[in-house]
This record gives structure tokens, C-alpha cells and sequence, in this order.
């Protein structure tokens, strides 16, 4: 997520006793599949077994490498006041897709992850020359967490709107039910990218040029004070404080 085109990856794999070889095969074809779609070799890797009931089924822990082929320094110290932030689309899914399935709640609709390689579209976007001051994958702790963490590392305010930031009926519902705000939920296909306001609308031609940006969006802007916070304004006009994740994030992803 610093504008690196990645290039190869690393896997070790944990067995534990008795996993079967159909969801080893499964794992592993989708990993050779998602390799695939975003231009990774899987160039090494190792694997252990260990005892029944010491390693609940499969861990595995990745390790990768990338080229930087540009002059851009993509870090939250380039993030300036006057810059917009731009979400490459809804958030929350893939967060409310693993807890429905790990806790077996069945909702009105499926709701499926937003699972996908981000890469292509960060190179689309350095592709079209657009000058990105920071980029971040929107992990865990979700959107919020991230947005603070770079308004801390920036010394500037981060002020977002939350009319702006796309939820989807189902998650919104899901996250309703189980009090979950949908802003701390981790996803694992979403970015948000700081660029100058100047490119903000060029940025977002290209993003939503692309299958994984289609529902990009501007959803605030940067500013130089309160320095170090960010703040929501609510569908109601309200302005709050927006807070790191606390406590343990539901569902555990990583």
C-alpha cells in the first residue's frame, strides 16, 4: 500500500494432524488463483505439522516483495492540509461476511466479502500520474482506525462525512443487530487515498474505472487543525470525534 508493484510472495503453512487434504488443496488453489489475478509468483515456502488440537487447522504466514517504480514518497508524513480523501468503495463487508459465518447467523441477504487484490488499482491510479500523498488498505480496525492513524502521523485534521461513506443496506442492518459500527469493521478489498484536491475529481475517474473502485467516493478532506484528530460529521449535522479502535476487534480477522 506504499505503490509498490508487487512481484513475488512468500508462503509457510502450519498443518495441524488430521486437517483434510481437500481444504489444503482448496486453500492453496485459491491462493495460486489470487497470485494470478495480481501478477505474484509464489516463489518459496515450508511447511510444518503439528500435533492434533495444537494448531487449529491452518495457519499461514506470507511474507512478499515489490518493485517501486516511481519518484512518489506514499507515506501519512506527505499527507497535506487542502488534500481530499477519497474511499475506493462501501466498507464493513468483509468484517459482517466472517462473523455471519463463524457465529452461523443467517440475515435476510448473504452478505459477501469484499476480499480482492488491491494493487492493480493503485498502479491504475499511479498509471494516470496522479501525485498520492498516502495510501492505506482498510484492515483492521477498519476505516476509522486507519484515518487516525495517519491524522496522528500528519500533525492535521482529518474531517470526514458520514452521508459520504457508502455502507450497504445489509451490513448497515447486520451491524445494527450485533452493535457494530461499521466504521472500526475490517475489510480486505477497500483504500482510502489522500491526494491534492486539485486531482481529486481525475483520481476518481480512474478509480471508478476500475472493477474494484466502481463505488469510489470523496468522503472528506484535510485540514491543518484540530491537528492530530479526526472528526465525522453525522447524517444530522453532528460533529464527532472519531476514536481508535478500543478492545478486541469482533470479528477477529488478524
Amino acid at each position: 500500500m506504499c505503490g509498490a508493484r508487487p512481484a513475488y510472495l512468500s508462503a509457510g503453512f502450519i498443518l495441524e494432524e488430521g486437517l483434510p487434504i481437500e481444504t489444503l488443496e482448496r486453500v492453496v488453489q485459491s491462493m495460486q488463483q489470487a497470485a494470478a489475478a495480481s501478477g505474484v509468483q509464489l516463489v518459496t515456502g515450508d511447511t510444518k505439522v503439528v500435533d492434533k488440537g495444537s494448531g487449529d487447522g491452518l495457519f499461514i504466514n506470507t511474507a512478499g516483495l515489490g518493485m517501486i517504480e516511481h519518484d512518489l514518497c506514499i507515506a501519512p508524513a506527505q499527507v497535506q492540509a487542502g488534500d481530499a480523501v477519497l474511499l475506493s468503495g462501501d466498507i464493513g463487508r468483509h468484517g459482517m461476511a466472517v462473523m455471519a459465518m463463524r457465529e452461523g447467523l443467517a440475515f435476510e441477504s448473504v452478505i459477501e466479502s469484499d476480499c480482492a487484490p488491491v494493487s492493480n488499482l493503485v498502479q491504475a491510479l499511479l498509471g494516470a500520474g496522479i501525485h498520492i500523498h498516502c495510501l492505506r488498505d482498510l484492515t483492521r480496525g477498519g476505516l476509522a482506525s486507519a484515518a487516525v492513524e495517519i491524522a496522528e502521523a500528519a500533525h492535521l485534521h482529518i474531517g470526514l462525512g458520514e452521508r459520504a461513506i457508502p455502507v450497504r443496506e445489509d451490513v448497515r442492518g447486520a451491524c445494527e443487530i450485533l452493535g457494530l459500527d461499521p466504521m472500526y469493521v475490517a475489510n480486505e478489498g477497500r483504500l482510502v487515498c489522500f491526494v491534492p484536491a486539485c486531482e481529486a475529481e481525475t483520481a476518481l475517474a480512474v478509480m471508478r474505472s476500475h472493477p474494484l473502485g466502481e463505488g469510489a467516493c470523496c468522503i472528506g478532506e484535510v485540514t491543518a487543525a484540530p491537528a492530530g484528530l479526526v472528526t465525522l460529521q453525522s447524517s444530522i449535522g453532528v460533529s464527532r470525534v472519531v476514536d481508535m479502535l478500543s478492545g478486541e476487534q469482533l470479528p477477529r480477522i488478524c
